[in-house]
């Protein structure tokens, strides 16, 4: 599957965020915060993505409970809000985050076929190793292991629950003694029409990227702008290649934020007035974090310091995503006009963004598309469920009629799906 190869095989998710992507989103529409612990509110997302033709909806998770002042976040686990969804559609996909270093192997196994089976074979599931240190106490670890351990231990956890979900047809149980995990046993759950979940991973690392080019069908990325896109692209892919798959077994999907208008100046307002909203500081502390820098002390007006640019972080021990630290410091080396400059357009978070008309936005996802930069995209939308509306009823209609998306849904499985567009069908 290459985003340079046939038509209509554009791959398109919207990145489930509570009430949006923009932290402030649960104070520009007429929402209550409870909304969010409904079944509703998801299964009405579900319905209008699907009503898009839209391939799949993506949870993140990050366990943990976090700042309640920064925004409105969606508090229930990803697969339980995903059983709404699976509930309320037909073909929707339907990916949902979880760790491979707190939790069982047979659990998500079991607990993520299971799903799978009832939703008709439309669940995925995206694997991460997780770094943050509040997660590691609610599982009553000290600290997290190091980006090496990690990524071992997730490689061996992928491959057993892979090596379960195969067991579901066979029955012949799983004996597997490694240096993370001991299990022996079957999973009780019948094979889904797709066979078992697809897999996900968002690793941006050379350890990420290797355990992506191994194991997944899909992949999360981080990039900014085209060229590099397409080399962590090509790279992927090639590196599936060394493990005996093809390229097109492996969908590269980054992600794109979006705030809409009917017009750019419009987009722009709308842009500063989410911006104003947010909490103080919130841009400022998100770019430190992926620069592994405290930015609190610097004058907006003048460039960031190459010091910080310049210094390298330990890729053992620095924690956030290696691959998207070095993504933001490779933009931000090519945009340092002044750090306010920087942070306006740093407004995706942690994401290539278009503020702009739904025909900008489809101008930037037609080219990528189109010059291999990308399968297809992610979306990260500002607002919950306005935003998605718009994306719906507007953004979706132009790229049918440029050629890059589908009509129709090729396939109720998710895993069809991604093998009709590379057939080119």
């Amino acid at each position: 599957m290459t985003g340079a190869g046939g038509d209509a095989g554009l791959i398109l998710g919207v990145n489930l965020q509570g009430f949006g992507q923009r932290p402030a989103a649960w104070r520009t529409q007429d929402v209550d915060a409870t909304d969010l612990l409904t079944a509703e509110f998801w299964a009405d997302l579900g319905r209008t993505a699907e009503r898009g033709l839209l391939d799949m909806v993506f949870f993140a998770d990050h366990p943990a409970f976090g700042d309640p002042n920064v925004r409105a976040y969606g508090l229930l686990e990803p697969f339980v809000a995903l059983g709404a969804i699976a509930d309320a559609t037909s073909h929707l996909g339907l990916v949902g985050t979880a760790s491979t270093t707190y939790n069982d192997p047979f659990d998500v196994a079991e607990r993520l076929l299971s799903l799978d089976l009832v939703s008709g074979g439309r669940v995925a599931w995206n694997a991460v190793t997780t770094y943050d240190r509040s997660v590691s106490a609610n599982f009553g670890v000290a600290t997290n292991p190091d980006r090496p351990e990690r990524y071992a231990r997730a490689g061996e956890f992928v491959d057993l629950v892979t090596a379960l979900w195969r067991s579901a047809a066979t029955g012949v149980p799983v004996v597997h003694h490694g240096e993370f995990l001991d299990l022996e046993g079957v999973v009780r759950v019948p094979p889904s029409a797709q066979g078992h979940p697809v897999v996900f991973q968002a690793g941006g690392s050379p350890h990420g990227r290797d355990l992506a080019a191994r194991v997944a069908e899909g992949v999360f990325a981080v990039e900014l702008t085209p060229e590099p896109a397409r080399e962590h692209l090509r790279a992927v892919k090639v590196a599936a290649e060394t493990y005996g798959r093809s390229a097109a077994d492996v969908a590269v999907v980054p992600g794109l934020s979006l705030v809409l208008g009917s017009t750019e100046a419009e987009a722009q307002r709308r842009f500063d007035e989410l911006e104003a909203l947010a909490p103080d500081g919130y841009s400022l502390r998100a770019l430190g974090t992926h620069l592994d820098a405290d930015l609190s002390g610097l004058d907006p007006d003048a460039p960031i310091p190459s010091a910080i640019l310049d210094r390298e972080v330990d890729p053992v021990t620095y924690g956030p995503s290696l691959g998207y630290h070095e993504t933001v410091v490779r933009w931000v080396r090519a945009n340092n006009t002044s750090l306010r400059d920087v942070l306006r357009g740093f407004g995706g978070y942690g994401a290539r963004i278009v503020v702009g008309t739904p025909e900008q936005a489809a101008d930037t996802i037609e080219d990528w598309y189109r010059t291999g930069a990308a399968d297809g995209f992610n979306l990260m939308i500002d607002e919950f469920p306005r935003g998605l509306e718009t994306v719906v009823d507007e953004l979706v209609p132009i790229l049918q009629r440029r050629g890059v998306f589908h009509r129709s849904y090729e396939d109720v499985t998710l895993r069809g799906r991604f093998a009709a567009r590379a057939r080119g069908l």
